[in-house]
């Protein structure tokens, strides 16, 4: 790109070569170098150091120049060895089960998003259903040296736990709670979710009640907490349809299935994510039952489409941005050595109440 001649001075323009004209930027290994963008550049390599890693001491000139040397040479910057110098990475890590469930994704991107603007990357792992791959990705991870962590659940493997703590890094468990949390914790009580699902339904004046329920460790709780709540009822026999995970509107659909098929007539199913109850109100109408005259269906999460099922779904509200948010807050204040608030917060959950229960 030509410049002017009016560019400020102890500064090299920047200019196009030409085809012909072999590049010296780069060395015969075709590696670009900050030495390289610093003499394109006509600045220093500290210089040229200094716009990279602390911008707001560069005036805007330079580092401007800076950049369009960096986007002319094809450099890229060696993160790790900056780090090793100065003990940070600027990599945060974050491990969730899946991409195939949007809960986590509305996370993720607040997160993500807060992070990177502070001028942190995020690393994403994917510990799969049941969690049994999180210790090997750990330790993977934890090989990189990130600054911090990011972990869904708070049932993680002894030998994880001394790791995480042996990094003395900043840890943040999310979607959960406990009252023995590795480092700071943002979630909520899934026990708390069973129970309020339970009173509401049974207050609404249904008697008959089943599950469609995925395997997760959290589903799970909700569940156990549900059957409690109604056992207090004197309600003790459920019929329950348990399904893998991530959960798809086909397994709804099944769930629901089955329950009719085994003789099962529930006046309320409570499904352990609002996908499921997706696929179990398409299931009841396909067959002539109406909701929630027939049948009430009640979902969990409150994901985008829930008020939009015909009938618009009830659900638990769960605010998954907030999450993230909170999560990435915590960290950012603890790497840049503030008081990072408590280190746990209950954002607390809502049941909505909608047409079908």
């Amino acid at each position: 790109m030509a410049r002017s001649a009016s560019s400020p001075p102890g500064r090299k323009a920047l200019r196009e070569t030409p085809p012909s004209e072999p590049r010296t930027s780069t060395r015969s290994t075709g590696s670009v170098t900050l030495g390289d963008v610093a003499k394109l550049a006509g600045v220093s390599p500290i210089t040229v150091s200094r716009a990279l890693n602390h911008p707001e001491l560069v005036t805007p000139e330079t580092l401007e120049t800076v950049r369009q040397a960096i986007a002319e040479t094809g450099y890229v910057p060696n993160l790790l060895a900056g780090g090793l110098a100065s003990s940070r990475t600027k990599l945060v890590a974050a491990i969730i089960p899946t991409l195939g469930n949007a809960m986590f994704i509305d996370t993720i991107q607040p997160l993500n998003d807060l992070l990177t603007g502070a001028g942190y990357q995020l690393l994403l792992g994917l510990s799969g259903f049941p969690t049994t791959d999180e210790q090997e990705l750990l330790k993977g991870i934890l090989s990189r040296r990130p600054d911090a962590i990011v972990l869904t659940g708070v049932n993680h493997s002894d030998e994880s736990r001394q790791r995480l703590k042996a990094a003395k890094i900043p840890v943040v468990e999310m979607w959960d709670l406990t009252p023995a949390p590795i480092d700071s914790l943002v979630g909520f009580s899934h026990e708390k979710v069973g129970k309020a699902v339970a009173d509401f339904l049974f207050h609404k004046g249904y008697r008959r009640f089943a599950l469609v329920c995925a395997g997760d460790e959290r589903a799970r709780i909700r569940r156990r907490s549900f059957l409690e709540a109604l056992g207090g009822f004197g309600l003790e026999s459920l019929a329950t349809v348990d399904v893998p995970t991530p959960t798809t509107v086909r397994m709804g659909r099944e769930g629901m299935a089955r329950l009719l098929a085994d003789g099962h007539r529930p006046d309320a199913v409570f499904c352990s994510s609002d996908v499921l109850a997706h696929g179990v109100l398409a299931e009841a109408q396909s067959r002539g039952l109406r909701v929630p005259e027939d049948v009430a269906v009640m979902g969990f999460a409150d994901l985008d489409f829930a008020a939009y099922t015909f009938p618009a779904l009830s659900t638990v509200h769960v605010d998954r941005a907030a999450i993230g948010t909170r999560a990435a807050e915590i960290l950012l204040a603890r790497l840049g050595g503030k008081p990072a608030g408590p280190t746990m917060v209950d954002i607390g959950f809502e049941i909505i109440e909608r047409a079908s229960a």
